[in-house]
């Protein structure tokens, strides 16, 4: 438009009298208009020289024919002019005024003006056109530049809002960076490349440069002393605006030859500030050239500051959520034991909400003589709160557990627990001990959800394990009595223990979530791994925001130990005939079980734990003696009291009567150990028999 308004603007080649005033002809020629006056009964138009030059016509080139015309005007501009002027003349206007394009004999365009008056007879019939013509090139071209500026400035104002807009849903800084550098991101801006970079430690790390082969790999770390555009806008916190290619090589030399082969044209480089502090850069690369206008440096200034407030909250978040998940992890155990006999899955996925923390857990406990304790809980809340009472928890049902209490007593106690506790939280837990020898598994569920059963065929059911009131909550309602639930796990059979946040959606009843996930279970594969794998890509397609924990239980094809044969006697204190059957006992198996060659070892062991018990404690023990019938020929001796009080080996005095006995097991037996049981313990050593 800039051409077209130079060649409206060329000087007007009339010569000015000096009559005072001047003829209208001549106004309206030192004025770039010409006048045409157009009869209509006859059809001819006159137009004088001045309205011909408009045309670009000499005055030979028309006679008069407005059809003439038509050579100057493009096809479509003269339907539309037709138009103006024949609805002016039918609707009984006195006047039209219209804007069209001249094509002149260069090929150029022009825009042309009109302004004609329409003069009727006293039937109101047209009869004459009068009128103007005019350049309007320069007009046109004014207008097109404030058009263009209003644009501009609508652009930019709209770039900050729906950048605003897009960074108020990044909770990461890879969030934030992903709004800043993707595709949509750019259009957004109307930038061709966006890099950023982040002040760590007194230097400038680039984590996003977007354009492909914009990647300069000695230069992924910036010095904040360094001569760089970067480096200057965050040792001054002032943005930079470089305005063309030229300018970049002039002022950066050194990262000139980098960026050289880049496409673009203009630079904004902005300050990422927060609390009177840098924290990052932000470049806007322009595919052509920018003088950057007052105007559009303040709406790049607003974004650089939209873009800090938000990349410093991301930081925050990033930071909790690290200390989160930190603090997650060490709350659930590191590693889940393998168990003979049973394949065992487990897998918790963070929440949506709060801080990616939760105090959903799960946790397996081995037990002696094949069993194993399946644990699944949450508690209240999705915050660091939750997970430290989360992890308290979890401790104490594994100690209640090790100590051998049956299921509904570790309930109770846990719930005991949590009710002492400095906090308003509870939790619902279920807890499930079985026995892999039998395939026994007694349940006690907490206010949680029932766990599902799949049966070796595939069919899959809900278990309707009988409920008590939530942990802590039962504590308050004097309600400490949990019932237990007892059902059979078959070879091949799988037990799914999961939280809520597996079923429930917002709005859906969690009825459906439930008959949904077994549903998932029955058509899901047999390897329990693979089935948690499934199970957690459930979680994922569902819109809730909770955390989720399960543990899935297979019961293998194997028996958890070989068959063994296996005698008990009870010892009551001051029955010499007990001691003395299970002294006859001790030898019968040791010479039924091919042990001879150890048999004087073994019953001095036995005499030594029989006698501790007795001595020491207020009640009986139970004597037993088991043998694997295998190929692993290891004798095992156990004795068990009602007393808590765990025996401890220490260095007995030379003129000392007792303290000898568990030194002299130590080294009579191949191992030995102590096992807290929930009537008491267990002194257990085993020997070695070939």
């Amino acid at each position: 438009m800039a051409n077209m308004a130079d060649r409206g603007a060329k000087p007007s080649a009339v010569s000015v009298p000096d009559d005072w005033p001047a003829h209208p002809d001549l106004t309206l020629a030192l004025n770039g208009m010409g006048g045409f006056d157009w009869d209509l009964d006859s059809g001819r138009m006159h137009m004088d020289g001045s309205a011909l030059e408009v045309f670009d016509l000499l005055p030979e080139e028309y006679d008069s024919d407005p059809a003439t015309l038509a050579c100057r005007l493009p096809p479509e501009e003269a339907a539309r002019l037709d138009a103006v002027v024949a609805q002016a003349l039918k609707d009984g206007s006195d006047s039209y005024g219209a804007y069209f394009r001249v094509r002149l004999r260069d090929g150029a365009v022009r825009w042309t003006h009109t302004q004609a008056s329409i003069r009727r007879d006293a039937n109101g019939r047209a009869r004459r056109v009068i009128g103007i013509v005019r350049d309007a090139s320069q007009e046109y071209a004014q207008a097109a530049e404030r058009a263009q500026a209003h644009a501009r400035r609508l652009r930019n104002t709209g770039l900050v809002e729906r950048t605003t807009a897009a960074l108020a849903h990044a909770r990461t800084v890879r969030d934030v960076i992903d709004v800043l550098g993707d595709d949509q991101a750019l259009t957004r801006l109307g930038a061709q490349n966006v890099i950023v970079g982040l002040v760590e430690a007194g230097r400038i790390r680039v984590v996003h440069e977007g354009q492909a082969g914009s990647f300069v790999p000695q230069h992924e770390v910036l010095r904040v002393e360094d001569e760089y555009p970067m480096s200057e806008v965050v040792r001054t916190l002032t943005p930079c605006f470089i305005r063309s290619r030229a300018e970049f090589a002039e002022r950066y030399p050194a990262l000139w030859p980098h960026l050289e082969r880049m496409d673009f044209g203009s630079a904004a480089y902005l300050p990422l500030i927060a609390q009177a502090r840098p924290i990052g850069v932000v470049g806007l690369f322009y595919r052509s050239e920018n003088p950057f206008g007052v105007q559009e440096r303040n709406l790049l200034i607003a974004l650089g500051s939209s873009v800090a407030q938000s990349l410093a909250r991301a930081m925050l978040y990033d930071q909790e959520h690290d200390l989160a998940e930190g603090l997650q992890q060490a709350m659930l155990p590191r590693r889940i034991p393998g168990i003979p006999g049973a394949q065992i899955a487990v897998r918790y996925r963070a929440a949506r909400i709060g801080r990616d923390i939760g105090g959903d857990w799960y946790d397996v406990i081995p037990l002696p003589e094949g069993r194993v304790a399946a644990v699944i809980g949450d508690v209240q809340g999705h915050d660091t709160h939750a997970a430290t009472v989360m992890g308290q928890l979890r401790i104490v049902l594994r100690a209640y557990a090790a100590e051998g209490h049956p299921p509904a007593t570790v309930m109770a106690r846990a719930s005991a627990f949590l009710g002492e506790l400095d906090t308003d939280r509870f939790a619902t837990c279920t807890y499930a001990e079985a026995d892999l020898t039998t395939g026994t598994v007694r349940l006690v569920r907490a206010g949680h959800v029932d766990p599902l059963l799949r049966h070796a065929e595939g069919h899959c059911r809900r278990l309707e394990v009988t409920g008590g009131l939530p942990l802590g909550i039962a504590t308050g309602f004097r309600d400490l009595d949990y019932s237990v639930t007892t059902v059979h796990l078959a070879v091949g059979e799988t037990l799914v223990l999961y939280t809520d946040g597996l079923v429930e959606q917002p709005g859906v009843d969690i009825e459906e979530g439930v008959q949904h996930l077994a549903r998932v279970v029955r058509d899901g594969p047999q390897d329990v791994q693979r089935l948690a794998d499934r199970l957690c890509d459930l979680a994922a397609e569902q819109p809730g925001d909770d955390d989720m924990a399960m543990l899935i239980l297979r019961r293998g094809g194997e028996p958890v130990t070989p068959a063994t044969g296996r005698l008990q006697q009870h010892v009551a204190p001051d029955d010499p005939q007990g001691l003395s059957a299970a002294r006859h006992m001790i030898r019968a198996a040791v010479r039924a079980w091919g042990a001879r060659e150890r048999a004087d070892e073994i019953e001095l062991a036995a005499d030594e734990l029989i006698t501790n018990a007795l001595l020491h404690t207020e009640g009986a023990a139970l004597v037993t003696v088991r043998m694997p019938h295998g190929t692993d020929r290891r004798l095992r001796l156990e004795v068990a009291d009602r007393s808590s009080a765990l025996p401890r080996r220490r260095e007995a005095d030379e003129d000392a009567m007792s303290g000898r006995g568990l030194l002299l097991v130590d080294r009579l037996a191949d191992v030995w150990g102590v096992e807290p049981r929930g009537t008491g313990k267990c002194v257990w050593c085993e020997f070695d028999c070939p």
